[in-house]
Protein backbone atom coordinates (compact mmCIF):
# COMPACT_ATOMS: atom_id res chain seq x y z
CA UNK A 1 0.00 0.00 0.00
CA UNK A 2 1.57 3.44 -0.80
CA UNK A 3 -0.62 5.07 1.92
CA UNK A 4 -1.02 3.25 5.60
CA UNK A 5 -4.63 2.28 6.15
CA UNK A 6 -5.38 1.49 9.40
CA UNK A 7 -9.23 -0.16 10.00
CA UNK A 8 -11.19 1.36 12.46
CA UNK A 9 -13.60 -1.13 14.51
CA UNK A 10 -14.43 -4.20 12.96
CA UNK A 11 -13.24 -3.17 9.57
CA UNK A 12 -11.01 -4.66 7.42
CA UNK A 13 -8.77 -3.82 4.38
CA UNK A 14 -8.64 -6.48 1.49
CA UNK A 15 -6.93 -6.30 -1.78
CA UNK A 16 -9.11 -8.34 -4.51
CA UNK A 17 -7.52 -10.73 -6.62
CA UNK A 18 -6.86 -9.92 -10.07
CA UNK A 19 -9.50 -10.85 -12.74
CA UNK A 20 -9.19 -13.74 -14.80
CA UNK A 21 -9.39 -15.01 -18.32
CA UNK A 22 -12.04 -17.31 -19.72
CA UNK A 23 -11.48 -20.65 -20.31
CA UNK A 24 -10.80 -19.99 -23.95
CA UNK A 25 -7.88 -17.04 -23.22
CA UNK A 26 -10.29 -14.13 -23.71
CA UNK A 27 -10.19 -11.46 -21.00
CA UNK A 28 -13.33 -9.80 -20.97
CA UNK A 29 -13.86 -5.87 -19.95
CA UNK A 30 -14.14 -4.88 -16.59
CA UNK A 31 -17.43 -3.27 -17.55
CA UNK A 32 -18.42 -6.33 -18.68
CA UNK A 33 -17.02 -9.11 -16.17
CA UNK A 34 -18.32 -9.74 -12.11
CA UNK A 35 -15.98 -8.29 -9.45
CA UNK A 36 -13.93 -11.25 -8.08
CA UNK A 37 -15.03 -11.92 -4.38
CA UNK A 38 -11.75 -13.13 -2.88
CA UNK A 39 -9.00 -11.63 -1.48
CA UNK A 40 -5.92 -10.99 0.79
CA UNK A 41 -6.30 -9.18 4.01
CA UNK A 42 -3.77 -6.66 4.16
CA UNK A 43 -4.76 -4.70 7.36
CA UNK A 44 -7.51 -5.13 10.32
CA UNK A 45 -9.11 -3.01 12.62
CA UNK A 46 -9.11 -3.68 16.88
CA UNK A 47 -12.26 -4.98 16.79
CA UNK A 48 -16.40 -4.02 18.05
CA UNK A 49 -16.30 -2.41 21.28
CA UNK A 50 -19.71 -3.69 22.98
CA UNK A 51 -21.92 -1.81 25.14
CA UNK A 52 -19.66 -2.96 28.53
CA UNK A 53 -16.52 -1.52 26.75
CA UNK A 54 -14.52 -5.11 26.02
CA UNK A 55 -13.26 -5.61 22.73
CA UNK A 56 -13.92 -8.01 20.91
CA UNK A 57 -11.48 -8.84 18.58
CA UNK A 58 -11.79 -9.43 14.45
CA UNK A 59 -11.74 -12.80 13.16
CA UNK A 60 -9.96 -12.57 10.47
CA UNK A 61 -5.90 -11.85 10.23
CA UNK A 62 -3.02 -9.86 7.72
CA UNK A 63 -2.42 -12.46 4.95
CA UNK A 64 -6.10 -14.41 5.26
CA UNK A 65 -7.41 -15.37 2.21
CA UNK A 66 -11.47 -14.65 2.48
CA UNK A 67 -14.64 -14.89 0.73
CA UNK A 68 -16.34 -11.87 0.81
CA UNK A 69 -19.84 -10.89 -0.17
CA UNK A 70 -20.92 -9.59 -4.16
CA UNK A 71 -21.73 -6.00 -3.20
CA UNK A 72 -19.95 -5.79 -0.04
CA UNK A 73 -17.53 -2.96 1.46
CA UNK A 74 -16.59 0.76 0.23
CA UNK A 75 -13.81 0.92 -2.81
CA UNK A 76 -11.03 3.10 -2.45
CA UNK A 77 -8.17 3.72 -4.94
CA UNK A 78 -4.37 5.13 -3.87
CA UNK A 79 -3.07 5.75 -7.17
CA UNK A 80 -2.66 3.16 -9.29
CA UNK A 81 -4.13 0.59 -6.15
CA UNK A 82 -7.33 -0.08 -5.47
CA UNK A 83 -8.08 -1.16 -2.13
CA UNK A 84 -12.09 -2.74 -0.52
CA UNK A 85 -12.86 -2.01 3.11
CA UNK A 86 -14.99 -4.17 4.48
CA UNK A 87 -16.63 -4.90 7.62
CA UNK A 88 -16.23 -8.20 9.83
CA UNK A 89 -19.84 -8.78 8.75
CA UNK A 90 -19.09 -9.33 5.22
CA UNK A 91 -16.89 -11.76 5.26
CA UNK A 92 -18.19 -15.11 4.48
CA UNK A 93 -15.36 -17.53 4.40
CA UNK A 94 -11.66 -17.88 5.28
CA UNK A 95 -9.80 -20.04 2.88
CA UNK A 96 -6.90 -22.20 4.30
CA UNK A 97 -6.08 -22.47 8.48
Amino acid sequence: MSKKIKPLGSRIVVKRQEAKTTRGGILLPEAAQEKPRQGVVLAVGPGRVDEKGKTHPVGVKMGDEILFASYAGTEYKSGEESYLILTEEDVLAVFGG
